[in-house]
Order: structure tokens, then sequence, then C-alpha cells
């Protein structure tokens, strides 16, 4: 690699990452103050609110769109049968930095799309590109029944849940999982990714900041759990799903000149509804 020069490598591996003793030693640190069970509980009481508040302050301008999912997830280049749409829901929708991208892309689908942010939707519905023929935007708190009150059983053939569950109080991820298992098809599918277990962002946390075993609150109020490949199988096995793929995504960006060394680890799943 030239001095200067950005250089980005990536590969996938069912192992997590092994860390060094400096970055046990960050990890350890953590323990030493814990967000207080007070402010805890604010924090899971404030969810919707503190969302709504992070797209107030960022408008439509924070994540970038999404034009790797297709290259992700060959699922979404999708053509339907026999000309028709297939169904979608994404759950987490945010500003629409998926759908749109999926449409421009070639995507033939009909989408549902859903966030506990009211102001996120509002974004959505005012998007030029929004077209009440093929999509939905509805508000919703994925970790309650709200989902299944707008989209019917057993209906899609695909559910996303793309950097939306770590941001949800690991007590209620099963509830997020059993809502997608039960508006999808026998034989649909859910594509997942998240941030994985060793993340650069994990080890960046700094005391008082750390709520549970591997769950963050950051200083605006949204929160981050870090996915550990194992017990997420042993989760969505015991909904119902199969697992197709599971691995983690290793991504190592280096600038030698800059001292830069970014380390990212995220988890990546496919899972399918039996029959």
């Amino acid at each position: 690699m030239t001095l200067g020069v950005m250089a980005e490598v990536q590969n996938t591996c069912s192992q997590r990452r092994v860390l060094t003793e400096e970055e046990l030693l960050k990890l350890s640190r953590q323990n030493s103050l814990l967000v207080s069970s007070f402010n805890a509980e604010k924090l899971e009481r404030e969810a919707k609110r503190n969302w709504d508040l992070f797209y107030k302050r960022n408008s439509i301008n924070f994540f970038k769109d999404r034009h790797w999912t297709v290259r992700e997830f060959d699922e979404l280049l999708g053509n339907g049968i026999q000309g028709q749409h297939l169904r979608l829901l994404e759950i987490g929708c945010g500003v629409g930095n998926f759908i749109f991208p999926l449409f421009e892309d070639g995507g033939n689908f009909y989408v549902y799309a859903c966030d506990i942010s009211p102001r996120a939707v509002e974004y959505v519905k005012l998007n030029s590109k929004y077209d009440e023929d093929r999509m939905t935007a509805f508000q919703a708190d994925a970790t309650t029944d709200d989902i299944v009150k707008h989209v019917p059983s057993c209906s899609l053939d695909i559910v996303t849940l793309i950097f939306v569950l770590s941001s949800i109080h690991p007590e209620k991820h099963r509830k997020v999982l059993e809502n997608a298992f039960t508006v999808l098809k026998p034989e649909g599918v859910m594509l997942f990714r998240d941030y994985g277990l060793y993340d650069m962002a994990q080890l960046r946390f700094k005391p008082g900041q750390k709520i549970s075993e591997n769950f963050y609150a950051r200083q605006d109020g949204t929160r981050a759990y870090y996915f550990d490949r194992e017990d997420f199988v042993t989760l969505v096995k015991s909904v119902g799903f199969s697992v197709i793929s599971c691995e983690y995504v290793f991504r190592r960006t280096t600038n030698i000149k800059e001292g830069l060394d970014v380390r990212r680890v995220f988890l990546q799943a496919k899972l399918s509804r039996a029959k």
C-alpha cells in the first residue's frame, strides 16, 4: 500500500474477532461505571422521543443511501413472480436510505416501511420519490404489536432488519423477531445486518456509557447493541427461523500516513421462515 492511500479489506468469518490486550483493557474499564438503572429506564421510556430528536437535528442528511444492500443480498434483485411485485417490509426505515435506492436499483417490490420516529416517517412521505402505489410508510414501535396491525400475517416475501435491532433493548429483540416471523410467508426471508461484537465503536465507549453486556448509551440518548453470532443464532432459532447464513463481516481500513487503523465488525444473516 502506498503511504497516505486509504486501503480497505473486507472478509467474512463465523468466528468472533480476537482482541489485543489493550482492547481487552478498554472493555474492562467500561465496567468501572455503568449507566444507572434510573437512567437506563429513562432511555428506554424515551426511545421514541430520542430518535425523533435525532431526525430533528439531522434531517435527511445523516445516513448515506444504502446502494450496497443489493450487492450483499441478491434477494433484493428479485423481479417478482409472473410480473407481480414481491412484498417487503423494512423495519426501521429512517428517512428512506434503503427503500428509495432499492427502487433506483431496479427492485420490483411493494414496500411497507416503518420507523419508531414519526418525524422520520414524515420525511419518507415528503420525499419526491414516495409512491403510494408502491409503498406504505407508517410509524410503529417494533417492540409492540404495531407492525402486525398494519401488515397482514404470512403476507411478505422479505423483511429487512438493517442496523435497527442494535438500537433496541436486548430484552425486546425477541418480540421484534417474532413480529418479523409473523408477517413473513412460509419460505419468506429475513435479511439482517447490524453491529458485531468487538466492533471499533464498541471499544470506544467510555465508563458511564455501558448499560449492560454489549449494550451502550450514546451521548444523544440513542443506544447501540453489539451482536455475538452464537447468541443471535440461538435466539432466531428459538423464534422459529431457519438460518441460511450468519457470519461476521470484518472490514479494516488503514492509512499509514494518517496513522489510521479502523476495524469494523458487522453481523450479517439470511434467515427463512419454514413452511
